[in-house]
């Protein structure tokens, strides 16, 4: 069930962002000076922009007990470049519906090695990451707290990963404005 909710939220995040990119922005005025932007998401419910804080993006989808919120980025650097796959995110949530908070997923752009774990490096610290289809979670979820906290205080982590093919990856991610992204999302789904 969390995954597959995980998945819809990755689905609507990635169409906001994509209504959010400066491509779109320049082409709709209109909607650039309005204080939120929204794309439709699955199941036509709604992704709504709360704000853009540096290199990270607060978003909401739903409403009243099944509000979904999050701070959502996108790699800065791929490797290796030249392998073809779609965008990846990763994202912190809150869910209303089960008081769930401070949920850390990762929308990879290719299915994941299920045999090999994956690794998420934050300064010295590293932690093993677990894959289900295109999605990576950690594989201790007791650790998302730590996790948050480490983001909080770092300037970049890097997220390592098998695909299901055998490809080697790494991510690197900005956390310039992961903390008030985080802050802004929590405000909306406290």
């Amino acid at each position: 069930m969390k995954q597959r909710l995980i998945s819809s939220v990755l689905l609507g995040a990635a169409v906001a962002l994509a209504a959010a990119s400066p491509v779109m922005a320049a082409k709709k005025k209109a909607k650039e000076e309005a204080k939120t932007e929204s794309a439709p998401a699955a199941g036509n419910a709604q992704t709504l922009l709360i704000g853009t804080f540096g290199d990270w993006k607060a978003l909401m989808s739903g409403k009243d007990k099944g509000k979904v919120c999050y701070a959502l980025s996108q790699p800065k650097d791929r490797q290796p470049a030249k392998l073809q796959r779609d965008p990846g995110y990763l994202f912190v949530s809150n869910r209303t519906s089960d008081g769930a908070k401070g949920e850390f997923a990762v929308r990879l752009g290719f299915a994941g090695s299920t045999t090999k774990e994956g690794a998420l490096a934050i300064g010295t610290s590293n932690f093993a990451l677990v894959a289900s289809g295109e999605s990576a979670f950690l594989k201790n979820p007791a650790q998302e707290a730590q996790v948050i906290d480490l983001m909080k205080r770092s300037a970049g982590i890097s997220i390592k990963m098998a695909s299901a093919r055998g490809n080697e990856t790494t991510d690197k991610y900005s956390m310039n404005g992961f903390a008030k992204a985080l802050e802004a999302a929590a405000k909306e789904c406290p």
